[in-house]
């Protein structure tokens, strides 16, 4: 039985930014499933995140196959709640999927092959309970599958209505290039790129903007926090339960460094002045570019939630403080 009923203010505080040369918004700040939504054990506290950053405006859920763990559970918990709580709602809300890494076991497990990719589709929708996503990404680019191979499998799943918008994710500037124009003589636009961008993590301004600013795509960042590193979390060590203290974390011990905890510290003192914590000064500084129309961010509370969205109360720098933080992370 349903028992959630929508705030009826939840669009007055959110910024919607118009993905690329189309029709489609999505919110400056987006909800990633890709930690904390996977497994039985947390079902009530991903349906209570879900809930509140949907009455916070925040209308665009981005997923993965592999997204959990275990793989495939955070579609589960989706589809879920979807269910239970926001199948009224389905038509206000963008829920993304990928395909393209590890999901299952022998040769079409992975990759960017046409069977791999429209079977872990249908496999996405199964756990989900959906008969479409909004939008449906190659997770990565693979050199051993002809690239017109990959973007055929996107073009027959917008063709099958199993999906309405195809991007990319992880792709080089040059393979998003081929991949955009390979696309569009299919008579399909590629709508979206989403990279990995950070204060951490500058690799998009290495001409992958460019090439999405010049073919007139959207561009959603992921990792704007460099896996939880850009807040105070770390800088009286590691604690429990964080992302580093896990097994699973992509985000390893080793990799808090006393050079990269030193930056932290610097920048979190510049948050401080500008009245924000580092979290929210840090997707500032990664919607600060016009390109980026959304950022993803995780959550583990939906305290979390509010405070990423809060980060929209001040998205301006000055030029002194774009130069203080370039020379911080120099």
């Amino acid at each position: 039985m349903l028992s959630f009923t929508a705030n009826s203010e939840r669009y007055k505080e959110m910024r919607y930014n118009r993905c690329g040369k189309s029709g489609l918004k999505l919110p400056a700040i987006s909800l990633g499933l890709w930690h904390n939504f996977g497994g039985v054990d947390i079902l009530q506290v991903s349906r209570n995140m879900l809930l509140h950053a949907f009455d916070r405006g925040i209308t665009h859920f981005d997923l993965a196959n592999n997204y959990g763990p275990p793989p495939g559970s955070a579609e589960e918990t989706l589809g879920q709640v979807l269910r239970t709580d926001l199948g009224p709602y389905r038509d206000e809300l963008i829920i993304s999927t990928k395909a393209g890494y590890n999901m299952w076991p022998g040769p079409y497990g992975e990759y960017g092959s046409k069977k791999h990719l429209i079977s872990s589709l249908d496999q996405s929708l199964k756990r989900m309970r959906l008969e479409y996503v909004d939008i449906f990404y190659s997770h990565r680019h693979d050199s051993e599958t002809p690239l017109e191979e990959t973007m055929g499998a996107l073009e027959q799943i917008v063709r099958q209505g199993k999906a309405l918008y195809v991007g990319l994710s992880n792709y080089s500037p040059k393979n998003t290039l081929q991949a955009v124009e390979i696309l569009k003589s299919m008579g399909i636009r590629c709508l979206i790129h989403q990279p990995p961008y950070s204060m951490f993590d500058r690799w998009a301004e290495e001409g992958l903007l460019d090439v999405i600013e010049k073919e007139e795509m959207g561009c959603i960042a992921f990792s704007p926090l460099a896996q939880g590193l850009l807040t105070d979390k770390y800088l009286k060590g590691i604690p429990e339960g964080s992302r580093a203290a896990k097994a699973h974390g992509f985000l390893k011990p080793t990799q808090i460094t006393p050079e990269k905890l030193d930056k932290v510290r610097q920048l979190n003192e510049l948050a401080a002045e500008r009245g924000q914590k580092l979290a929210q000064m840090a997707l500032a500084w990664v919607l600060r570019d016009k390109r980026i129309i959304s950022v993803i961010t995780g959550a583990s509370t939906a305290a979390q939630v509010d405070e990423n969205i809060n980060s929209l109360k001040n998205l301006s720098f000055t030029e002194e403080e774009l130069r203080r933080i370039d020379e911080i992370l120099k």
